[in-house]
């Protein structure tokens, strides 16, 4: 349930962490299953494929299934955000990136926490994603691709596009590398994508530049993104209203590690 030292220092160093296989196959089937529940659920939460109707992303599905309300405390992903961040962490943006099979859209190069300065007024990048996959990811259905290190540099792009590709959130076009920026970083950098099968999570920094190719295979690529914030690093509004409690999450009590994987804890309680 915790990092050892060489993980904890990995992840500072590459920026992204691959935990292989930490769920196993009858969570992932019951996170599946709370997933297409969630897709049928109408409202500003759910994020269409450009000109299809498909889901792109949804947003916040922890405040209406169980699984990921437990999820999000679960002591294999939780304890490890504590060790890297702090004890007094809250769930900041809850997704997943659906990624359909025969044209799942790409996401462009970006780096998360231009869009959360630029949005929510984030102090500082005190976030750990944890990126669970809910299927197996290989290079044929759209992994993410990282630029190991490269949260090393600092913000490289920090403003946004006039025109705004969404209106439900801020999307990665917004605030895309140029392809100057971007063949610079992966000279200096290099370009790393984890694959893995369904139920491994990757750990990665708000800061490290990554995006992901259209998905032209004939297998779905659904990819869980918690976002967990330091609780003494909170958003703020000074010009204006807050984005929608889907898209920032407005509890921002600090999470207490189950005392048992969330799948176990979830049928205790319904014991």
């Amino acid at each position: 349930m915790l990092l050892t030292q060489e993980q904890i220092t990995r992840y500072h160093e590459d920026g992204f962490l691959l935990l292989e296989s930490a769920l196993g196959p009858d969570e992932i089937d019951r996170l599946r299953e709370a997933f297409a529940r969630d897709c049928l659920v109408p409202g500003p939460q759910r994020v269409a494929e450009e000109g299809r109707d498909e889901v792109r992303a949804v947003y916040a599905s922890h405040q209406r299934q169980a699984e990921y309300a437990g999820l999000v405390r679960d002591p294999r992903l939780l304890a490890p955000v504590q060790q890297l961040l702090t004890e007094d962490v809250y769930i900041y943006q809850f997704k997943i990136n659906a990624k359909p099979a025969f044209g799942g859209e790409k996401w462009s190069w970006h780096q998360d926490y231009v869009a959360w300065r630029i949005a929510d007024n984030l102090p500082a990048p005190l976030q750990v994603n944890v990126a669970v996959f809910l299927d197996d990811v290989d290079e044929f259905n759209g992994p993410v691709i990282f630029l190991p290190g490269s949260h090393r540099s600092g913000l490289i792009n920090d403003s946004r596009k006039a025109t705004a590709k969404s209106s439900q959130h801020l999307d990665p076009d917004d605030i895309a590398l140029s392809e100057h920026q971007l063949s610079g970083l992966v000279a200096e950098r290099g370009m790393v994508s984890p694959k893995g099968r369904a139920g491994s999570v990757v750990l990665f920094s708000p800061e490290i530049v990554h995006g992901s190719a259209p998905n032209m295979s004939p297998f779905p690529r659904r990819l869980l993104i918690m976002t967990y914030n330091d609780t003494a690093n909170l958003p703020s509004y000074p010009d204006g209203e807050p984005r929608p409690d889907y898209v920032v999450c407005r509890d921002t009590e600090p999470l207490r590690v189950l005392d048992a994987p969330f799948l176990e804890a979830l049928q205790g309680a319904q014991a």
